[in-house]
């Protein structure tokens, strides 16, 4: 059998999602042939149908609105990109395989998409940010430098920390262009002969004994296998696996410096993630929006954490939200204590254990899954896509993918 969508949920087109039981109105009996119909072209979207079609496959990509959008997780200008990765050492090949791969599409694209200005990952000395980073680069010969707070102080002035704060400095470490990013591999794509179809939502899909259909209010589509990329609509679009994933809304400020943008330039001013607690790591950019675009700043986990789908999150920005924020930022930045220049939501797709979903369906082997990315997924995008096209063109990746098997997220027998 194959999925069915949940009762109720509607595509952005209005139209009621759930099995089709045959043609559709408006249908004209034509049923494209593909090799592989990639659903949803967000940051691993977009880079799964570039890196498909540039072996020649024959791909459509189906996405639901006009990319980049603000409904998902793949916008708010930029996103951090390191290597000393403090999650698990076992990220750090595929973060140096995404480093090379965005250097490609950045030359193929004629665009910047990644600015290395240097990070700091900072917190107590046994903290999981610091001791991570830190195993992180030792294990892979990483270049990083140890600083106390004082020297953290001497360097970037902005911060006020306390004097057992310490930091990993890494200076590989910065931010992608995120809309910029998607762009690119979504013209990349078209260029090497994708059929990429935007405001057309996916209203159901089915494995088949040829491979899958995929059915919108504009047509039904069969390849010989499916891609679901579909971010914080991964629960919905998967809910036959009744996977434990968790969409949690985000806020993102960018503040006007009390004096001035000058000391956040990015030669001057790091990305940086700081753990001032275990439910509280705020992270953030230098300014890099323009002479009115303020600073970029975030809490990556917040002590207060909203569950939504993406039809209920609250897309309006509260006083609340921002006084969490400010709460933070007065405490290690208090120059960002200026007026908000902008805001936004985002959506994190989260896992029990914060690590990836990248696996084949196990009922339907010509369905592969990506999922549960967001809060430190957008740096893997060039990488994840090419791991998608391994593991549709090849059954496998030469990359280790141990730590993101859908069987550690499904129910013992």
């Amino acid at each position: 059998m194959g999925r069915q969508s949940p009762p109720g949920l509607t595509g952005i087109s209005g139209s009621p999602l759930g099995i089709a039981k045959g043609p559709a109105d408006g249908f004209d009996g034509h049923v494209p042939v593909y090799d592989v119909i990639v659903l949803g072209l967000g940051g691993m979207g977009s880079a799964a149908a570039y890196h498909l079609a540039a072996r020649g496959q024959r791909v459509l990509g189906l996405e639901q609105f006009q990319p980049p959008h603000h409904h998902g997780s793949s916008h708010g200008s930029t996103r951090v990109i390191r290597q000393a990765y403090f999650e698990d050492p076992a990220y750090v090949p595929l973060l140096l395989r995404a480093y090379a791969l965005w250097n490609d599409l950045e030359r193929a694209s004629a665009r910047q998409l990644l600015a290395l200005c240097g990070g700091l990952m900072m917190g107590h000395r046994n903290s999981e940010v610091v001791e991570g980073s830190l195993r992180s680069a030792r294990t892979h010969g990483l270049d990083h430098e140890l600083l106390d707070a004082r020297e953290i102080r001497r360097r970037f002035p902005p911060f006020q920390l306390s004097d057992d704060t310490v930091a990993v400095f890494e200076p590989a470490a910065g931010f992608v262009y995120c809309e910029e990013a998607v762009r690119a591999h979504l013209g990349a794509a078209t260029c090497a002969g994708a059929d990429l179809r935007f405001e057309e939502a996916a209203a159901s899909w089915r494995a088949t004994t040829q491979g899958v259909e995929v059915i919108t209010p504009k047509g039904r589509y069969t390849a010989g296998r499916l891609i679901i990329t579909a971010g914080p609509w991964a629960p919905q679009v998967l809910n036959d696996l009744n996977l434990p994933l968790t969409v949690e809304r985000q806020v993102l400020f960018w503040f006007e410096p009390k004096t001035g943008l000058g000391a956040f330039h990015p030669d001057r001013f790091p990305i940086y993630i700081w753990q001032q607690s275990e439910t509280c790591t705020p992270y953030g950019f230098p300014a890099v929006d323009g002479p009115h675009g303020g600073v970029k700043v975030a809490l990556y986990r917040s002590p207060e954490i909203e569950v939504c789908t993406p039809q209920t999150a609250r897309r309006t920005i509260e006083p609340h939200d921002e006084e969490a924020v400010r709460k933070v930022v007065r405490q290690f930045l208090p120059d960002l204590d200026g007026p908000v220049v902008q805001a936004t939501t985002c959506l994190y797709t989260l896992t029990p254990d914060l690590n990836f979903l990248i696996d084949h369906h196990p009922q339907h082997p010509q369905v592969t899954i990506a999922a549960g990315f967001s809060g430190h997924g957008f740096k893997f995008c060039s990488v994840v896509g090419e791991v998608l096209a391994d593991l549709v063109t090849h059954g496998s990746s030469s990359l280790d993918l141990g730590l993101f098997r859908l069987q550690r997220l499904l129910p013992r027998a």
